[in-house]
């Protein structure tokens, strides 16, 4: 098996959301196509990637660092004792010569490429990732569905509190039964009645709500919201203040009886052992929340996995960030606790196959080979004209 072409671009994601820290008017990601001399029904089979939502492109250090290492790389080396196209063992190629720390955007551009080569050698076995990944560092018997959540709920102009019930209620008519909402971009009262305005539609269960910060408060805010929202008993309280700031996590903690989450922005398996050594995350009912997709790829995420094993955390306890295909299967295929969706933002590239059914917060796997970015016809077109 050879590498014959890689192609890279940038597709816009663009919207008028904003959440506390940010808005989404320029956000765009990366995308890469990577091409084999495995020939299937007359065509070359091909591996596609992207790097999840909420950050930016990373097309420099696509061209100039890691994919001129893979296509320069000896074609034996990227491939197992058996000859089989190998992602772990590209990783190791796309890293050369990188010096420790500095973990942010060149993991998202070492994961975009990571997902096209776990897309291509699934399709290259001929299997859904799920069960490609369940049979390789799994133990062989995936989930047949995962749970779901759907996460809106964002700050824009002109939104009211009806609106934001309505955009609710439609989750709801989709199938889920947990959503999630954004905090902290308003004073509390205001976002306190929005919360109110939420769990009204929620039949008053504040338990099927999760509200994200998206890391904008310091210690002291972070405590009063913490106090305020305590009673509605929340499905979690995330990402409360700046992703590195183990010590803020730690002491909210200390304070707050219900769920925390966190670990969406931070890439590496450092950072994520730093979490669970210094963060205070109790592994009795918080949830770790991991990108793979942005945090270089699910080599690394394998890794972290691991890490997390020998703390005494559950496979159960992590949910990953981003709302797409690649963690959905990934999800089935260690046994996690669920993945993010975005039914109504991030597309093209957001959400799972066009033909995905959400029941009671669950969700099915495809069974087309890799990925399964075929079954997005949108997404698949911008996909399919990287390559002609």
């Amino acid at each position: 098996m050879k590498i014959t072409n890689v192609y890279e671009g940038v597709v816009p994601i663009s919207s008028s959301i904003r959440n506390a820290w940010i808005d989404f008017s320029s956000m765009d990601c990366s995308i890469v196509a990577i091409e084999s001399d495995v020939i299937r029904d007359g065509k070359p089979v091909v591996g596609y990637g992207f790097n999840s939502n909420g950050r930016y492109s990373a097309g420099e250090i696509l061209r100039r660092r890691v994919l001129p290492r893979l296509t320069a790389a000896e074609p034996g080396s990227l491939l197992n004792e058996a000859g089989e196209l190998d992602p772990t063992k590209a990783w190791d190629v796309m890293m050369r010569n990188e010096k420790p720390g500095g973990h942010g955007e060149r993991s998202v551009a070492v994961g975009v490429v990571d997902m096209a080569l776990f897309d291509l050698a699934s399709k290259i076995a001929g299997q859904p990732l799920y069960r490609y990944l369940s049979e390789r560092h799994g133990d062989g018997t995936p989930d047949d569905s995962v749970f779901v959540y759907a996460a809106g709920g964002y700050y824009a102009p002109g939104k009211t509190l009806t609106d934001l019930q309505n955009e609710m209620k439609a989750f709801l008519d989709q199938g889920y039964d947990v959503v999630k909402m954004k905090i902290g971009g308003a004073d509390l009262a205001e976002d306190l009645r929005r919360i109110e305005a939420v769990i009204e539609v929620l039949d008053g269960d504040g338990s099927r709500l999760a509200v994200d910060v998206n890391g904008r408060f310091d210690l002291a805010t972070a405590l009063e919201y913490g106090r305020a929202i305590e009673p509605y008993n929340l499905f979690w309280y995330e990402e409360i203040g700046d992703p590195l700031d183990y010590h803020l996590n730690a002491t909210v903690a200390e304070h707050y009886a219900g769920a925390i989450a966190t670990g969406e922005n931070l890439f590496s398996l450092q950072d994520a052992r730093n979490l669970i050594r210094y963060g205070g995350m109790r592994p009795d009912r918080d949830t770790l929340q991991f990108d793979p997709a942005l945090s270089y790829g699910l080599t690394e995420y394998l890794r972290i996995q691991d890490m997390l094993e020998q703390h005494g955390w559950s496979s159960r306890r992590c949910i990953p960030h981003g709302g797409h295909q690649f963690s959905l299967h990934i999800a089935a295929a260690l046994k996690l606790g669920g993945n993010e969706s975005y039914p109504g933002e991030f597309q093209p590239t957001g959400g799972f196959a066009d033909d995905a059914v959400v029941e009671k917060s669950r969700v099915g796997l495809t069974d087309i080979p890799g990925i399964g970015f075929e079954g997005k016809a949108a997404f698949y077109k911008v996909l399919r004209a990287l390559h002609g």
